[in-house]
């Protein structure tokens, strides 16, 4: 036995190529037009079209994906605390002045609407500038 008898087991196999000459003329067996009768890339990337849905301008469809703040005016709060003391989120959601769990929405914000006359300290909560202004002026104060 010499090197030039040696043979495979099984030969490879090779994908069939379209379109080199040989016995398959004009289109080569790809139809007519379109995406899968071109050369290169078979189809456009899927990932293309993923990125192309996802709407890149604001308009009436966009919604913003950080969490709106639950509000509470002054008014609400004259009523609710007309002694005065000390207010957290905590006690907002015992005294039902926000509706839901806090664990749902943590982000609460006193605006300015309305006035206080009792001492108010609030703790943990975001105020607006003028709410701030109204509650020190009063004798409070805002923690964060």
């Amino acid at each position: 036995m010499q090197l030039h008898h040696l043979q495979r087991l099984s030969p490879n196999k090779s994908k069939r190529q379209v379109g080199r000459g040989g016995k398959r003329g004009k289109t080569a067996g790809r139809g007519t037009k379109g995406q899968l009768a071109r050369a290169g890339h078979k189809l456009r990337p899927e990932l293309r079209d993923i990125i192309k849905k996802i709407p890149k301008k604001r308009g009436y469809r966009f919604q913003s994906k950080e969490p709106r703040a639950m509000i509470v005016t002054l008014a609400t709060l004259a009523k609710a605390f007309p002694e005065g003391g000390a207010i957290n989120p905590r006690l907002l959601v015992e005294r039902r002045l926000v509706s839901g769990s806090l664990g749902q929405r943590s982000h609460l914000k006193i605006l300015g609407p309305g006035a206080v006359t009792a001492r108010l300290t609030l703790s943990g909560l975001a105020v607006s500038q003028y709410a701030k202004t109204a509650i020190e002026q009063a004798g409070g104060s805002v923690e964060k």
